[in-house]
């Protein structure tokens, strides 16, 4: 039994308002449109309760593969400026990691500035930090390209 500690911060240049990306994350619509598993996936499930006492629960695996599952819990919500998060990553209902997550927006020339912050704990060799940050990379690569073909 074993648990690694981990923080990152990734930072993104969108070039659109803080409110526009704010909506991003909490506009069940919108998000459904960047913060999905693959469509192709099965024992796809997803809800969006975006207020503070209120979470994400979002699940699926690939054909024949592991079931993840991402369940979140809002801690403070600051319209256009901060949204803080704690999540569990399951596989197949085993624990991964429990992270708490910081997205900090700020108005910046030409759009926003992203900051994203996390905490993790990842739990029995299960999960590997430098994968995650990899991965919560490309997510707010697709943020932004989601961004980018809303403010077209």
């Amino acid at each position: 039994m074993s648990v690694i500690h981990a923080d990152f911060t990734i930072e993104r240049q969108y070039d659109c308002t803080p409110a526009q990306t704010f909506s991003a994350f909490a506009d069940p619509e919108l998000k459904g449109q960047w913060f999905t598993v693959p469509a192709d996936w099965e024992n796809r499930a997803w809800e969006l309760d975006f207020r503070v006492g209120g979470g994400e629960f979002n699940r699926g695996a690939p054909p024949g593969g592991s079931v993840h599952t991402f369940k979140s819990r809002y801690h403070d919500i600051v319209a256009d400026e901060r949204i803080v998060f704690a999540y569990d990553l399951l596989i197949d209902d085993r624990l991964m990691s429990t992270s708490l997550t910081t997205v900090q927006l700020f108005g910046a020339e030409g759009g926003t500035r992203l900051l994203f912050t996390e905490q993790g704990a990842f739990f029995d060799g299960i999960g590997d930090p430098a994968e995650r940050e990899h991965g919560t990379g490309k997510l707010l690569d697709a943020l932004g390209e989601h961004l980018a073909g809303a403010t077209r």
